[in-house]
């Protein structure tokens, strides 16, 4: 049996982080700094869904991101700022958002009219990111907190815009502002722990979860979560501690083991090469250097913490590529098998961030074939077996539960499914359809808004191919 990669086993620990990150957002009501006139938090809105192996105990709260906007300040503005309340309030967002730059010098330069602003804008931002999602509202929020860097609520709407959309400027100075604004909160903590380990600062990653664990102390559910990250950064700095690295241009490979120049070079060059090829094919190309970590063979289980018959894996909770070494000298096509496999998974959580795990199971290691432009032995022998069809349906979640013979039969119609999808509708359809579970869309939603045709006519039509092409 063949599997390169086993994001079903790894991916819900980075879904769990991204929830858990998301919850904490905004579960308690953080007020802001006292005003003239006082800003009560009044309206809440439900967390994202849990998956039932990471919902915390306190799952049934609700976490606050709007700020009361009822409360007009007594300024010569007043009437103003009420009519764009009032626009706000009726959900007219263009025409909000119209009035609100067009907002006079003079009534941002006024210290009671100023921050009453900024809650304008923030509040026009939870509406825009309602209709369109995280990428519609960030600019808003932006313009929040320039108006009103002290207020925690619109900086901790702000860093969800940023986390969702994997943008850049949620760096360490903002995580800084965002630690002194919510001294008390997880969040700034465990996102400037995800940075730093991107910079591979894993040191300094444990140091700031250890900072989350102990603010999380009302939490048992993200603690227990926070105890299993703290231990794989810790256990991957021992490992990669030891290690040799090499960087190119998109990629940063460490090696475990004797240097050798050939390895390198053939990592590096076949690294490069689906960088160019998977990124023109898909449309998109990472927003930072990738790690490649190639492990001895007898370490790369205990190090990865991966099942017996994993030929490799793409960890997106410290988004590293992880594979044993022992092919990687002596089977160049196995090597960039795996490796163009294995950047496809990076590939689409760099797209996806944090909604990753909304994109069907079948959909991400069939795009993981398709792109990478994988030819398994063993698919074609299923193919022509007498295995019955699962249901795609069934092939939206973990895999982790399949007999040997199911997975087999899993990837296969993964990668029958997404062909048809693609020779169909092209890449760029298909990227759209992709696009739209960063936007929270169910499967349902995603195929009838792309491809105008529902997933039961879809899953009929391809079904019918499939068996086909069967004996």
């Amino acid at each position: 049996m063949y599997r390169r990669n086993i994001p079903h086993i790894l991916i819900p620990l980075a879904i769990g982080l991204a929830i858990l990150i998301g919850y904490h957002l905004f579960l308690k009501p953080l007020h802001p700094s006292p005003r003239t006139e006082p800003t009560e938090i009044v309206e809440s809105v439900p967390p994202p869904p849990v998956p039932p192996q990471n919902k915390p105990a306190e799952s049934e709260s609700r976490y606050v991101r709007m700020i009361d906007q009822a409360i007009l300040p007594h300024t010569p503005h007043q009437s103003l700022l009420e009519d764009i309340r009032d626009e706000v309030e009726k959900h007219n967002l263009s025409l909000a958002e119209s009035k609100l730059k067009a907002l006079p010098a003079s009534v941002l330069s006024d210290g009671q009219s100023k921050p009453f602003v900024a809650i304008l804008w923030n509040n026009l931002g939870l509406q825009q990111e309602r209709l369109r999602g995280t990428r519609a509202s960030i600019d808003a929020f932006r313009k929040a907190a320039e108006l009103d860097d002290t207020n925690p609520v619109i900086l901790m709407n702000l860093a969800h815009a940023y986390w969702e959309q994997r943008d850049r400027a949620l760096n360490t100075e903002f995580l800084t502002k965002l630690m002194k604004a919510a001294p008390g909160e997880p969040f700034p903590h465990l996102a400037m722990a995800d940075l730093l380990q991107e910079q591979d600062d894993l040191t300094g990653a444990a140091m700031h979860l250890a900072q989350a664990t102990q603010r999380a102390k009302q939490d048992p559910a993200l603690q227990s979560y926070l105890a299993t990250v703290t231990e794989r950064v810790q256990r991957t700095h021992s490992v990669e501690s030891r290690m040799t690295a090499r960087s190119s241009t998109h990629f940063v490979v460490k090696f475990d083991g004797a240097e050798d120049q050939s390895t390198w070079t053939s990592v590096l060059e076949i690294l490069e090469e689906a960088y160019r090829d998977i990124g023109q094919k898909f449309g998109h190309f990472p927003s930072k250097p990738i790690m490649v970590v190639l492990h001895a063979k007898e370490s790369f289980q205990s190090s990865t913490g991966s099942p017996v018959w994993a030929d490799g894996l793409y960890d997106p909770t410290l988004g590293r590529i992880q594979i044993p070494s022992q092919g990687a000298t002596t089977d160049r096509k196995w090597l960039a098998t795996v490796l163009r496999h294995e950047y496809v998974h990076a590939l689409l959580h760099d797209r996806l961030g944090s909604h990753v795990g909304a994109l069907p199971t079948w959909l991400n290691e069939g795009l993981a074939m398709q792109l990478a432009g994988d030819s398994w032995p063993d698919l074609d022998e299923t193919l022509h077996s007498e295995m019955k069809v699962l249901p795609l349906t069934s092939l939206e979640g973990t895999w982790g539960t399949f007999s040997a013979e199911e997975s087999i039969m899993a990837y296969l119609e993964a990668n029958s499914a997404t062909h048809y999808l693609i020779e169909r509708w092209g890449m760029a359809r298909v990227d759209d359809l992709v696009k739209s579970f960063q936007l929270k869309a169910t499967v349902a939603t995603a195929f009838q808004d792309k491809l105008f045709i529902s997933f039961e006519q879809f899953h009929r039509q391809w079904l019918g191919r499939f068996e086909r092409a069967r004996p």
